[in-house]
């Protein structure tokens, strides 16, 4: 998906740095980035149209948010992709390797619960309904759609989700368990969103879960889940109309780049590359599916960069619905 997309773009002019640092850097520098399967399309597609721009080579890996801090808080990459917030335990081993970070939001995502075409009668579910399917106690003992909802068929289920790797994982245990990382163990995991699109379209009873951009990119062979967060709400569909008015509830999250304050202190090309992500990457987020900041956030987001203030928002803790401007006033 991203090779085509990320070809198929071009960006016209450009414009000057944030902090007078120049786009155009020397061809041997190489800014390393990893980290979540969510966020690694904009980023894909920005450093893309930077390389192009600067010759300067971004290397752009996919081992999950969490395997992605684990090389971060190494120092072993200058930028983490991320879905969710950093954790306490992430943040310590940073600390421990005397690694500083700046939190980016960068993008608003929303968990997309999928079933199979065929599937006609889950097409909205409660998060009651979520919780009783994913949480740990379901493990081996809710086997089929009528132990979720009486009304539902006999049918088997088959559940496909993000491997414990993954922050989409921990942000759904959150959103729809309670708790971080905790879920039943039999499903299908994979870091890879195609490998359960696939397992998801060729099971009639399964469902699955994963970033907006990849049921955009296929919902002619799936469909989305209307989810309802609580009673007396209505079943909303994720959209980018939803996401933004903040109806789409309690799925809707911002997606995050981490950014070594070390290298953004020092490294030319790593300051340039963050500029250039937060000044041209709009329209690549919106090509890619994902819903941009509005201007007032987007304007806090670079302000926070401008000052290259290090810290995390979130304490360590993954909380759902915190607006992005509240969280940036947390770091002092």
């Amino acid at each position: 998906m991203n090779t085509t997309l990320t070809k198929s773009l071009r960006i016209a002019t450009l414009v000057a740095a944030t902090f007078s640092t120049p786009y155009a850097l020397a061809a041997d520098k190489i800014i390393k980035i990893d980290g979540s399967s969510t966020v690694y399309p904009i980023t894909e597609a920005v450093a893309e149209e930077f390389q192009k721009a600067t010759k300067t080579k971004v290397t752009v890996g996919v081992s999950g948010t969490g395997g992605g801090f684990k090389k971060f808080c190494r120092g072993e990459t200058d930028i983490s992709n991320a879905s969710r917030p950093i954790l306490q335990k992430e943040i310590d081993a940073c600390k421990e390797a005397g690694v500083q970070f700046i939190e980016l939001p960068i993008a608003y995502d929303a968990i997309t619960v999928v079933i199979n075409q065929k599937n006609d009668f889950a097409k909205k579910m409660t998060v009651t309904e979520l919780k009783k399917l994913w949480e740990p106690s379901a493990q081996g003992k809710v086997k089929t759609w009528n132990q979720v909802n009486s009304a539902w068929p006999n049918t088997p289920v088959k559940l496909f989700g993000p491997g414990a790797d993954s922050g989409t994982f921990d942000y759904f245990t959150e959103a729809v368990v309670g708790k971080s990382k905790s879920s039943r163990g039999d499903f299908t995991a994979s870091e890879d969103d195609n490998v359960l699109v696939k397992g998801v379209v060729g099971d009639v009873g399964g469902l699955g879960y994963f970033g907006y951009a990849y049921y955009e990119e296929n919902q002619d062979k799936l469909n989305a889940v209307a989810i309802i967060e609580k009673a007396g709400k209505p079943a909303v569909l994720p959209s980018k109309a939803t996401i933004e008015d903040g109806t789409y509830q309690p799925l809707a999250r911002p997606i995050f780049i981490y950014v070594n304050a070390t290298a953004a202190a020092f490294k030319p090309e790593v300051k340039a590359f963050v500029n250039y992500y937060l000044e041209k990457s709009k329209p690549l987020i919106e090509e890619v599916k994902y819903v941009a900041l509005p201007e007032k956030e987007q304007n806090a987001v670079i302000k926070h960069w401008k000052a290259l203030k290090p810290g995390t928002g979130f304490g360590g803790k993954a909380e759902v619905g915190v607006k992005i401007e509240e969280l940036l006033a947390r770091i002092k």
